[in-house]
């Protein structure tokens, strides 16, 4: 049974209220929690955004955003009128005075409870938000501030947006928050090597052959041209979520499930990545751009048509080979790869396992196929245990490759949260545990910063895929050149 354990009352102002953030994510989350019994009185949720608009049209808003956005069996009418009762709206402009007054008045001395600025905005108003709540006197040793990626578009830029929120909250205080750290299976993933006397003596390179991480989605831009289009896939994705997953799979044990413990052993696995530079960018590194294609909606656009015009190197698909230079992983490869307009939405970790050393049965009894640990991320969450057993029935040994099944949803009858709705309220908490350190910020750019140099003075060119396949053939022949293959969803 899951516990629900009740939060003491805060104050959440999100920045960016009327953002598509707000309306898709944070809202929805957080309504999710007063429905769980989780919100205490007297708890307010305050959007602030350039937007002229009073409490009861923020209070529509949010309704709207929670019908459209939640299914019809989570509305509840009684929970809906509860939370949206918690709703305040004030119209602030970050680069000026206004609205900043009645936003302290709103406020008010605040030393009764926790009070949090989530900053769902563009990284160029994180600094003058920060600078504007020192100003205004509201920062109180309750204070936290919840920052979105990207924090920077390279090294320099991160330490810059580091140093400058630095200056007003202490590293306490600074929430870097990437949802995926959030996700059930990927807090699973500790759970399975810390817990379980089954998987940590096989964890390293005695016996694991390579780690495959996937986070494939089968959108295109979604309105998101004028930001992505500078970004591309390698600092969208690779820099925060893939990298992330990468340091869950690969850390030493922690001592504790500390948040420093934790953090402390990703940061290890960082600094131990092996530097891609312009030597082997082109050999371990695939840029591809989608082109028209078919998805399960039917016909789509090319990249460039999306963005309407014009010409871009930008890569909507990266594929990296990653290696671990330390005792646990060396000569083990990591084999990440993200896109757009890829087959299918889903997120997993593949750990393969070495093969047998030596098979006892004849060739009649099939082949062997190596041992696999699969944690489904997305969609349908779920670990599956790939291993060897014989077919059932007479007439000889036959083997067969099957998996050992844990669905979350069909083995809990409890609904899988939301990541943002565990991350909202660990803000609360003010546990720092699946949140990013400063210095881990800067030491996933250290590694990903040579990657973006090495591509263009190599002038390496993003290759072409059909939207509603797997990327380019060069990301197939990324893998295959090793003697693998890309694991296939089941």
């Amino acid at each position: 049974m899951s516990q629900i354990i009740p939060v003491e009352p805060f104050d959440y102002v999100v920045f960016g209220g009327t953002g598509d953030l707000a309306e898709r994510k944070l809202l929805p989350a957080l309504y999710h929690r007063q429905l769980a019994g989780q919100l205490t009185d007297p708890t307010r949720i305050i959007g602030a955004s350039r937007a002229e608009m009073d409490d009861e049209a923020y209070r529509d808003f949010a309704r709207a955003a929670l019908n459209e956005h939640l299914k019809s069996e989570e509305i509840d009418a009684g929970a809906v009128d509860q939370f949206v009762a918690r709703l305040h709206y004030v119209s602030v402009d970050a680069r000026s005075d206004r609205g900043w007054s009645e936003l302290k008045a709103l406020l008010g001395d605040g030393t009764d409870r926790v009070r949090s600025f989530y900053l769902a905005v563009g990284p160029g108003l994180f600094g003058d938000i920060s600078e504007r709540i020192r100003a205004n006197g509201l920062v109180t040793e309750q204070t936290r501030i919840v920052v979105e990626k990207p924090i920077g578009r390279g090294l320099e830029s991160a330490r810059v947006l580091n140093r400058t929120i630095g200056e007003v909250f202490n590293e306490e205080q600074i929430f870097r928050i990437d949802h995926y750290l959030g996700k059930e299976t990927v807090q699973n993933l500790m759970a399975l090597r810390f817990a379980n006397a089954l998987y940590e003596p096989l964890w390293n390179s005695a016996h694991i052959d390579h780690v495959q991480i996937t986070v494939a989605e089968s959108v295109g831009l979604e309105g998101r041209a004028g930001y992505y289009d500078k970004a591309g896939a390698l600092r969208d994705m690779v820099q925060n979520h893939l990298v992330q997953l990468l340091c869950l799979v690969a850390m030493e044990p922690p001592a504790s499930m500390d948040a420093e413990a934790v953090r402390d052993e990703k940061l290890k696995v960082l600094r131990s990545l092996k530097p891609i530079t312009e030597v082997n960018a082109d050999a371990v590194t695939v840029r591809g751009q989608y082109k028209a294609g078919a998805s399960a909606g039917g016909a789509v656009k090319g990249y460039l048509e999306e963005l309407e015009g014009g010409v871009s190197d930008t890569e909507t698909f990266v594929a990296i080979r990653a290696d671990i230079e330390n005792w646990r992983w060396s000569g083990v490869p990591f084999y990440l790869r993200t896109g757009k307009r890829l087959s299918e939405r889903m997120s997993e970790i593949v750990v393969a396992f070495k093969p047998i050393p030596h098979s006892i049965f004849g060739t009649s009894a099939g082949r062997v196929t190596a041992n696999k640990l699969v944690m489904r991320l997305q969609p349908d969450e779920g670990v599956k245990q790939w291993i060897m057993i014989k077919d059932p029935g007479p007439g000889g040994m036959r083997l067969r490759h099957v998996s050992l099944d844990m669905s979350f949803a069909d083995r809990f009858e409890v609904r899988n949260p939301d990541a943002y709705e565990r991350l909202l309220l660990d803000v609360i908490r003010c546990n720092q545990t699946l949140f990013m350190r400063r210095d881990e910020v800067e030491a996933a750019w250290t590694w990903i910063d040579p990657i973006l140099k090495a591509w263009t003075e190599t002038g390496q060119s993003v290759q072409p895929y059909t939207a509603g396949t797997w990327g380019p053939s060069q990301a197939i022949a990324l893998i295959e050149r090793d003697g693998r293959t890309w694991h296939e969803s089941d």
